[in-house]
This record gives C-alpha cells, structure tokens and sequence, in this order.
C-alpha cells in the first residue's frame, strides 16, 4: 500500500499528458529527494484479462527507459505478487521468491495443522470454490496437489467460460445474498467465492430448507481470533489481540467478540489501509472487512515468543504453540489473501470439528440494507468517530438520530464514496423490514439536506 503522499504522485502521473509525464516524474523526484544513484527493482505480476500484458510490457519500457532492474513473474494473483516483494525485501528469510516457495510455505504450514485435527472421514475435507473468472482459479489448481491429502477442493468459474466477476465472486454473493452462477450447491455443502484478483473470500451454504446462508469476513474473523485466543490460553501466553472493523461490521459480531469472547474490537475508517495501520498496534492484530477483505498481523515479538515456545515446552503445549507457528506461516504478508485465508478456516473448522451450520450458529446477524444517493457533490458529508457520525451538513446527524430511536436493536451511518459523487447509506435493526424501512427513511434525509439529484430514494429493494 502506497503512502497517501505517494497516491498523491500517482494520480499525477495518470492524469499527466504524455508531453508532460517527464516534467511530472522530475517535480516527484525532486520532492520526494530521489537518489537516482540507488538501485531500483521492481517486481512485476499480471492477471489473465487480456489488458494485462499489454500494461505490463508498459511497466517494463519505464521500468528500463529509467535504468532500473525488474523481474517478471508472468501470471500472479494481487497477494501472491506482496509474498515475491516481502521474500526479496527479507533477502530469502520469509520464504523463496518463486511460486513453487509460495505454494510451498502455505501448504506445508496447512498440511502440519491439519494433522492435528481428530475428525475423520472427508465430511469437513470437501469444499467448492468459486474463483469468480480470474487468476485465482488458475493459481488454486496449480497449488492444489501441495495440499491435496488435507484438503479436496472441487474449482468453480475458472474462466473457460464466462467473464472476470460476472454474476460471480465474492462481491456479488456478498451484496446480492445469493450463490455465484455456475455453481451446483447440495445442502450444507461448504462453499467460498474468491474475487477476481484473490485478495478476498467469502463462504455460504444452503441449509436443508433451500435457504441461503453468507459467511462474511465478520465471521470470518471471529473464527480466527476464537481460536487464537484459545490457543493462547492453552500454553498461558498473554499475547496482546485485538480485532479491528469497520463501521460495516454487523452489529452481532462486535458484541460476540466483545462480550462473549471478551476479545477487544477497535474501529477504523473504512479501507485496508486503515484497518492494517491500526491491526499492527497490536502483538496479535486481526483485521477483516465485511466484504472478506482482510488477514491476521502477528509482530514480531510475538512471532519469536511463539517459535521459540514451539522449542521449549512440553508435549501438548509445545503441540498447540507449534499450531501458532503453522498459524503464522499460513498468513501472508499480504494485505489480504483468499488462498492463505481459505487454507486457515478450513484448518479451524477441521481442528475444531465445525460443521458450516455450527460456525454460522456462533451468533446471528442483525438485518442489514445498503443504499446509495446521488449527490451533486459528495464533499458536502464530512465524518467523523470513524465515519460512524456526520459532522456536516448540518442537522444530518441529528436527523439520523432521530430515524434510529424509531426501531429495536438499530443503528445507521452514512458515508461519501472515495471514487463518485454517491452517498452510502447503512442501516440495520432487529428485523428485514425494520432495517430496509431504516435505510430508506435516512435515504431521503440524505437527499433532502445533502444535495441530492435525480429521482428521490423510493421505498422497496
């Protein structure tokens, strides 16, 4: 992730006409007092649309006009791309910089915590995989055989056949609540849908009524950090966690973690950046947006405490440290990775005997809706406390306030797109009607007092 003064010179760049890009690259390397002595390298990866080599032979022509050195993996996934640049900024300690070293580290550190698990039979080994048309498929069904013996997975929307994110993937189960297209699910079959660059995973099922079921990165991380508190406990080590959400997060999972696992949650602005700075405050740091965007951040205190307790303790414990040990392996330096994310649910979910049904019974969410208006200007919102309370217009706030002491267990919040001059809209409550009743009635607010434009917000979804 880029500096905010960085994406500053990004956007420069991409906005510059081609007569002016020199002028532009000579103001950042005087601002920003670049040696041009220093040895540049940078690695590169693409996916599978057919832009993508095209653009990357456009990095390697600036790359080489400006003197620098580059390597060219050819075919990543977005994670697998942040593993080569972390493997080669360590000098080889993380791990291999090739695709044989990334599939290797995850797999053996998979296959090493599964071993543990008591379960038999392959009731928990099966699960079906949606990688929504883009590189992950192709990736997934190179890594398979590296973890085959602990894990079957059966790959969905491999790209043969339909388009990058096209009625697939996790953004669309996640916003449309159903499964992807071309996908057969039985009941209580264990399914997750990657997105196109397989930095994101959500999973589903369908109960034996036919009723679909999302498991989102709330729950997601709730199984992660329940089980690394566990863990902790097991070996009495007081390594410091916290979980860090949004202002999307649903309302039932803050309160689970807080008051049943009595882990601390934090929130942040949305945003990965975000999310990451505040996850590495802590020894442990578990970050997942609801949209199944996230990781788990071990520091490096922890990490050695960890290692060299796999060392030192005594059969079951030196056991559970040597399950963190795997934990931390499995975990990516990535911001978010849907293979490395994937591996350690399914590894949770065989050492702790979880059916799907049972994970998703852990807590039930509150009723949701999402909206957006139009605006003229979406500059008119500032927020503030986590974009959980609007500052400006004025009187929007207080309008909102008021809409939410209308229905039981509610809360709603309201924040400007980054990218279009939209206002999203979050509402939930303790009922489907009360929620989308709640995200209308503070639609119309936001279209009275925040400029909006076009047809007003109309009840129904």
């Amino acid at each position: 992730m880029l500096a905010p003064s960085w994406e500053e010179h990004a956007t420069c760049l991409a906005n510059a006409e081609e007569q002016d890009m020199q002028r532009v690259l000579i103001g950042i390397i005087e601002k920003e007092a670049v040696n041009l002595q220093q040895d540049a390298f940078v690695v590169i990866g693409r996916d599978t649309r057919p832009s993508s080599e095209k653009l990357s032979h456009s990095v390697i022509d600036g790359v080489t006009i400006l003197r620098g050195q580059f390597h060219d993996y050819g075919l990543l996934t977005t994670p697998q791309l942040h593993y080569m640049v972390y493997c080669r900024n360590t000098s080889g300690q993380y791990g291999k910089a090739t695709i044989e070293g990334y599939y290797q580290k995850l797999s053996k550190a998979f296959v090493e915590l599964t071993k543990q698990a008591s379960c038999s039979g392959d009731e928990y080994r099966t699960l079906k995989v949606d990688c929504a048309n883009g590189i992950g498929a192709l990736k997934l069904r190179e890594m398979e055989h590296y973890f085959s013996q602990g894990l079957s997975v059966h790959v969905f929307n491999d790209g043969t056949k339909g388009k990058l994110n096209h009625l697939c993937g996790a953004d669309f189960v996640k916003s449309h609540q159903k499964p992807p297209e071309g996908m057969e699910m039985k009941s209580n079959e264990r399914c997750c849908s990657f997105d196109g660059d397989a930095d994101r995973i959500v999973y589903y099922y369908r109960d034996a009524d036919g009723h679909f079921h999302l498991i989102d990165g709330d729950k997601i991380a709730t199984l992660i950090s329940s089980f690394l508190k566990e863990l902790l406990l097991e070996i009495g080590e007081n390594l410091n966690i916290g979980v860090v959400q949004t202002a999307y997060a649903n309302g039932s999972s803050t309160r689970y973690l807080e008051e049943v696992m009595k882990v601390p949650v934090y929130c942040t602005k949305t945003g990965v950046k975000h999310l990451h700075h505040k996850a590495q405050e802590f020894d442990i740091g578990i970050y997942f947006e609801a949209n199944g965007h996230g990781t788990v951040l071990f520091s490096k205190v922890a990490e050695m405490k960890i290692k060299q307790l796999a060392k030192e303790l005594e059969d079951n414990k030196r056991k559970v440290a040597k399950m963190l040990e795997n934990i931390i392996d499995l975990f990516n330096q990535a911001a978010g990775d849907a293979i490395s994310d994937m591996l350690v649910t399914e590894a949770i979910l065989a050492l702790k005997g979880l059916t799907i049904q049972q994970w998703d019974a852990l807590y039930t969410d509150l009723p949701n809706r999402q909206l957006k208006v139009k605006v003229a200007d979406r500059q008119v919102i500032n927020t503030t406390d986590a974009e959980r309370q609007a500052v400006t217009p004025p009187g929007l706030q207080e309008a909102i306030n008021g809409l939410v002491k209308k229905y039981r267990l509610s809360r709603a919040f309201v924040r400007p797109s980054g990218t279009e001059d939209v206002v999203r809209v979050y509402a939930e409550a303790d009922s489907q009607e009360s929620a989308d009743s709640l995200a209308h009635e503070v639609s119309l607010a936001v279209f009275q007092l925040a400029g909006g434009v076009g047809e007003r917000p109309q009840p129904g979804f």
